[in-house]
């Protein structure tokens, strides 16, 4: 069987580590059952202040199940509010305070330990090497005080004087020696014996002892984790009576007679003698009319034309309605499927709940249609009064044409002519570059000895080269080519992989591909073994880049490396999703251990793509606000590209939302709102147009802070207006009116789109229009149709929200109100 004293006798240092560990262990089971007996205390009092808040209901005046049940869910509530703080003192005085103990004799234990294997070493030690040290030193200068008296003695025989107190001598020094040598004799015996007493015994012993005092003690934690399991466990028999208790009272709701003592209570009784209203014609209007006929159509000389007009109003109306109602009730039939097939295919009880939003637009779809129906039967029966009265008087006159608003129009919303289009592609290259990072001039004389004041040694890497950009976009390096002869060198974004000189000269900026070939880099004369070598001689010696073009380098933009990373300073870790240009990573920042995310670009990319992804980069440069999340560096001096921003913990909004829904409160929905509307002022403040703000574009900081993310449709503009055409990637629930139809995006765009954030925000997570497509959702918007109030909305918030989706984007209000009104909110 193995134990301490049989296996672990060379084990001294790792018996010590293994005891700190535990002692660490126990440490972090006290913090835990610390945090548990306060997290236990704190929810026992917020249940039972939950129970004493709750107001009492004003009497119904009929039976109501529903109440009867939640009168009965609040008692036991306050049972389980009372058993709990119980079980939290018990866990306190109990298992708690034992573990304390535990580990202050863990720390004796230990203490004991080190001070009884140091006193058994150093005994151990001082019989078998220091007192045999010892005595054989000594034994070596008696031998050789007995050698030297034995030749001194022989020297005396064979020169026949002093022989005797030579041979005294001798005898005294052999005697000193026999009797050493007898000691230690004597000494090696009693060394071998301790020696094999400590293996076999005393060391053993004590680790046996300590093997001993370790199991009683992992008992001890045993017992003590029990009686934790014990006493924290929901399934005692308190807690499950509580839970029996609540759910015997909601089994008592039944839908089915919920509402029939409502019904007794209010119900009318019909009675014979009061008949239900009808309409009629009123003949009194015609006391005083030349033999008008009741209730009859007049056709004559005067009124045959607005009969006409009459009836052709009626048959394209009523054209119009059939054609509304045919498209709703495929609505309904459509939505009434998805909502069967969601039933069959779910077990849960609690996508019953989700599916509530879905059952209440399909009523107000049946409402609709009922609506339009009641309308087709009116308009043909007022059609088949008017035909009958003209087909009965005359010829029928021929009918005006019958025409149908927007029949005709089958043009896309998006659809734009291919000019315009380019025209719009060029605009948003033109803007997404515009402010783009901007490089701080190096105002060289025409002297190459001012080449290395700027330019670093042409030995050092390419990267490491001041005048080296790496992959930006080739617009972006045009903007930072200013005066003559200003150069840089960058890699092309078409071509990963291949290098570019941009140069501007004569009033225009023109690019060299650096030619590669032979293990050379050149442009059409001497090559070099490096492109810093290359750029070095031409900056220095004024040759011509190409005899054709004239071009020579004069002034080198050096980089701006406020913002500039090499790839090597961040190093990539675990993979967290993938965005609309490539993969993002969670990674480290090397130079200071800061934890970041990296969002890449994929190098088989379209250049634009690339521009509209170094965009983002672009826009939050110029930005520094606790609500908006930071832009740390960009890395371009190779493929594939990265922009290196804070890493926010809590990851997006939306994901947070779903994950978090029963743990969020309402004050705290309030909160993330005020973070949002805080980030938001800021960026109207700059005249930033977000254009894709929205619940999965935000992230959950530290300390629950919300920050704007996701600028990748971003647009900074001067007069606070961006227009666009098309829908393409436009999230179309998301998006105001005006942007759909016109193209025209502004701050109250950005509004509207926060009035939908809100709306996520407190209906936690679900997807806004529940049941419908972007189309229809689109549709009902245009008709006046807004998303009703989430269940966990205050009304104060709902009515910012409904402020928020005003069609007229003049009558919205601005972030800055925004933000006052919800902080005052909060603050109720």
């Amino acid at each position: 069987m193995m134990g301490f004293g049989r296996d672990l006798r060379n084990s001294h240092e790792g018996l010590l580590k293994l005891q700190d560990w535990e002692l660490k262990l126990l440490e972090a089971v006290k913090r835990f059952m610390t945090l548990r007996v306060k997290s236990d205390k704190e929810y026992a009092a917020l249940l039972l202040s939950m129970t004493q808040q709750m107001e009492k209901h004003e009497a119904a005046d009929y039976v109501s199940t529903v109440s009867k049940t939640w009168s009965q869910v609040v008692r036991q509530t306050e049972v389980l509010g009372r058993v709990m703080r119980s079980h939290a003192d018990d866990l306190n005085s109990g298992p708690l305070h034992r573990l304390a103990t535990l580990i202050r004799d863990k720390q004796h234990v230990k203490k004991s330990y080190q001070s009884l294997h140091q006193l058994l070493e150093s005994h151990n030690h001082k019989v078998t090497r220091s007192d045999l040290d010892k005595l054989k030193s000594t034994y070596r200068q008696l031998s050789r005080d007995a050698n030297n008296a034995k030749e001194k003695y022989r020297e005396a025989l064979s020169k026949g004087r002093e022989t005797e107190r030579a041979h005294e001598r001798y005898n005294k020094a052999t005697a000193k020696l026999h009797n050493l040598h007898n000691q230690y004799v004597v000494a090696v015996c009693g060394a071998q014996t301790q020696q094999e007493e400590h293996r076999r015994r005393a060391a053993p012993a004590l680790l046996d002892a300590l093997q001993t005092m370790q199991e009683d003690m992992t008992l001890a934690l045993k017992n003590i984790l029990e009686e934790y399991c014990e006493i924290s466990s929901l399934l005692t028999e308190e807690v499950v009576k509580v839970h029996q208790e609540i759910s015997a009272a909601v089994q008592q709701i039944d839908p089915l007679v919920e509402y029939q003592h409502f019904i007794d209570a209010y119900r009318l009784p019909w009675s014979p003698e009061i008949p239900e209203a009808s309409v009629e014609f009123d003949t009194s209007l015609l006391d005083e009319t030349d033999n008008m006929p009741a209730n009859e159509i007049l056709w004559n000389t005067l009124t045959a034309d607005s009969l006409q007009t009459m009836l052709s109003s009626a048959t394209e109306e009523l054209a119009l309605t059939q054609q509304n109602l045919r498209t709703k009730e495929a609505l309904v039939d459509d939505l009434d499927s998805k909502i069967q097939t969601s039933q069959e295919n779910t077990d849960r009880k609690s996508d019953c709940v989700l599916l509530l939003s879905q059952k209440l637009s399909l009523l107000e779809l049946r409402q609709t249609v009922q609506s339009l129906r009641s309308s087709e039967a009116r308009l043909l029966s007022q059609k088949a009064l008017l035909d009958t009265k003209i087909a009965a008087a005359s010829p029928p006159l021929p009918p005006p044409p019958l025409t149908l608003p927007y029949e005709d129009d089958t043009r896309s919303v998006g659809s734009t002519d291919k000019n315009k289009e380019k025209s719009s592609r060029f605009d948003t290259l033109r803007h997404s570059l515009a402010g783009m990072i901007r490089s701080p001039k190096a105002m060289l004389g025409s002297s190459s000895s001012h080449f290395f004041d700027v330019i670093p040694s042409s030995e050092r890497p390419l990267a490491e080269q001041e005048w080296y950009h790496g992959a930006i976009p080739r617009t972006e390096a045009q903007e930072l080519l200013r005066q003559q002869g200003d150069f840089l060198v960058r890699e092309s974004h078409g071509k990963p992989g291949e290098y570019v000189l941009s140069v501007f000269s004569d009033e225009q900026r023109r690019h060299f591909i650096i030619q590669f070939a032979d293990s050379q880099y050149r442009f059409e004369g001497t090559g070099f073994a490096t492109i810093p070598q290359l750029i070095e001689h031409h900056f220095s010696t004024k040759q011509l880049i190409t005899k054709k073009s004239g071009v020579v380098l004069l002034n080198p933009v050096v980089k701006d490396k406020k913002w500039i990373l090499n790839h090597e300073d961040v190093m990539l870790g675990e993979l967290l999703g993938k965005g609309n240009f490539g993969e993002v990573f969670k990674g480290t920042l090397l130079r200071d251990k800061t934890p970041v995310a990296v969002k890449t670009c994929k190098e088989d990319l379209p250049p634009e793509l690339k521009i509209r992804f170094l965009s983002e980069a672009r826009i939050l440069k110029q930005y520094d606000h606790s609500n908006i999340v930071k832009l740390i560096g960009v890395c371009t001096q190779r493929q594939p590209i990265y922009i290196v921003m804070e890493l926010v913990p809590g990851g997006d909004f939306l994901s947070f939302l779903r994950k978090k829904k029963d743990e969020l409160k309402t004050k705290q929905l309030v909160r993330f709102s005020v973070d949002a509307a805080a980030g938001m002022a800021y960026l109207e403040s700059k005249n930033c147009i977000h254009r894709d703000l929205a619940a999965r574009n935000c992230l959950v900081g530290e300390g629950s802070v919300l920050k704007i993310s996701d600028f990748g449709m971003s647009r900074q503009e001067d007069d606070g207006v961006y227009s666009s055409s098309g829908l393409k990637q436009i999230p179309i629930k998301w998006t105001a009116p005006e942007a759909l139809n016109y193209g025209r995006y502004s701050s109250e765009s950005d509004v509207w789109s926060y009035g939908i954030l809100l709306w996520e925000t407190f209906s936690l997570g679900v997807c806004p229009y529940p049941g419908m497509t972007n189309q229809q959702a689109r549709e009902q918007v245009e008709k006046g149709y807004r998303m009703a109030c989430p269940q966990r909305c205050p009304d104060d918030v709902y009515k910012v929200m409904q402020r928020c989706w005003q069609y007229n984007p003049e009558e919205r209000p601005k972030f800055s109100e925004l933000q006052r009104d919800l902080a005052a909110i909060k603050k109720k």
